[in-house]
């Protein structure tokens, strides 16, 4: 059963946004359409990004864990994570705009982004020989230099991730070696901060910020054409 374990992290992630997907008042099962071509352009960018770092012994996983099937270097279970993770963010946002006309971030939705392009723009100068670190901010400040750029309210991009958060805390605590043995998914601390939200390092919360934004960003572009 240990070699499921990665497998059904994923699954639980992705059942109940998707079971909820049919809800047939505001059904999500309608917009797979745009939600799967943004998530394919998505996931071949994040797992190249993955498969250059898995190389380079930044990051690796744990055999026992896996169900054995990779695609190239990476284990199924890690690409599957780039949709199944996304999935239920892009739910959440899309079932946010229908119960949140405006929300608390609104106002300082603007100011909330210019801060964190300042540190982790600063993080990243600073940290230039740590890899992890130093790719992850360095591309999650440009890319909301974009958004800024483009004028984007990202009042239901930032609740969607608060709303995920806690969901993500757990899920990739197991994934980092809570309740288990040993971790899944192990990395290389010497191209990182070293600073962990219990086992999870703290660049794995810029990462998962810029998987979100961008799936949500697309997601939205192709709604628009859809329409």
């Amino acid at each position: 059963m240990e070699a499921y374990t990665y497998l059904l992290v994923n699954l639980a992630c992705i059942s109940i946004p998707f079971i909820a997907s049919f809800y047939p008042k505001h059904a999500f099962y309608k917009d797979w359409k745009p939600f799967f071509m943004a998530n394919i352009i998505v996931t071949l960018l994040f797992v190249v990004w993955d498969a250059i770092f898995t190389n380079l012994g930044i990051w690796g996983f744990n055999k026992t864990y896996l169900v054995g099937i990779h695609i190239g270097n990476l284990p199924l279970e890690e690409v599957l994570f780039f949709i199944c993770i996304p999935y239920a963010c892009v739910f959440s946002y899309f079932a946010f705009l229908y119960f949140f006309k405006t929300n608390f971030l609104q106002k300082s939705q603007s100011v909330l982004t210019y801060v964190f392009i300042t540190i982790l723009l600063t993080i990243a100068i600073l940290n230039y020989s740590k890899l992890y670190t130093f790719v992850t901010f360095f591309v999650t400040s440009f890319y909301l230099m974009y958004l800024i750029y483009k004028k984007t309210d990202l009042s239901l991009h930032y609740l969607s991730y608060l709303f995920v958060l806690p969901f993500f805390i757990l899920s990739n605590g197991v994934l980092t070696g809570s309740f288990l043995v040993e971790p899944i998914v192990w990395y290389n601390d010497a191209e990182n901060l070293g600073i962990r939200l219990f086992n999870i390092p703290i660049e794995d919360s810029v990462y998962g910020l810029l998987l979100i934004f961008m799936n949500i960003e697309l997601y939205r572009y192709f709604k628009k054409q859809k329409a």
